[in-house]
């Protein structure tokens, strides 16, 4: 079983934010599986299911926190507890100030890169689950890092982010069916976007 977690902020307000890059993928794994997650505990909006690909089945748990990004750990811990997943079967979708826009990579185990939902969920379950990291870049100009991951991304970078959020779906679906190795070697290499 994997539990899969997409990092954003509730509300209307920060729905299409960069900082919602998590939950965004989510979106697309929901509809993609047609697991959607509208139940409502462990401070999370969260559903069970199956996913099978190339004769392999496996059970998933997606889950989009109800307690604001800075309190991630608080809505990934009891997820973890209530369907027992092992922390190496934990992988968070969050948004990365270090990478570029429109690029994915695929990280298990570390810091958090100052990103305080990371730093929840490792004060929590401690620091060895997987990360698909999704770029947005940092500000050009000396703009606030808090009024930059809270606003939308521009007209420009619109469409290379839509293809980073389905590529980021596909990076979770073969963590799960591929490994975490296989994984990063197709995510990570210098040519991947």
């Amino acid at each position: 079983m994997f539990l899969i977690v997409g990092l954003g902020n509730v509300g209307d307000e920060y729905a299409n934010t960069r900082h919602n890059a998590g939950f965004m993928v989510v979106d697309i794994l929901a509809n993609r599986w047609k697991i959607i997650p509208k139940k409502i505990k462990y401070q999370s909006f969260y559903n069970k299911g199956v996913v099978k690909r190339d004769g392999k089945v496996e059970t998933v748990v997606l889950a989009k926190p109800l307690t604001y990004m800075n309190l991630s750990g608080r809505a990934v811990k009891p997820l973890q507890y209530a369907f027992e997943v092992p922390t190496d079967h934990i992988i968070v979708i969050h948004d990365d100030l270090d990478l570029s826009v429109g690029t994915v990579r695929i990280k298990k185990g570390g810091g958090d890169g100052g990103h305080k939902g990371l730093r929840s969920i490792i004060s929590l379950i401690g620091p060895s689950f997987i990360r698909v990291r999704i770029g947005i870049g940092r500000p050009e100009s000396k703009e606030d890092v808090i009024d930059y991951v809270l606003s939308p991304f521009k007209k420009s970078e619109v469409d290379i982010v839509n293809e980073s959020l389905v590529r980021a779906a596909d990076a979770v679906e073969d963590v799960i069916f591929l490994g975490v190795e296989k994984a990063q070697s197709i995510y990570n290499a210098p040519s991947a976007k």
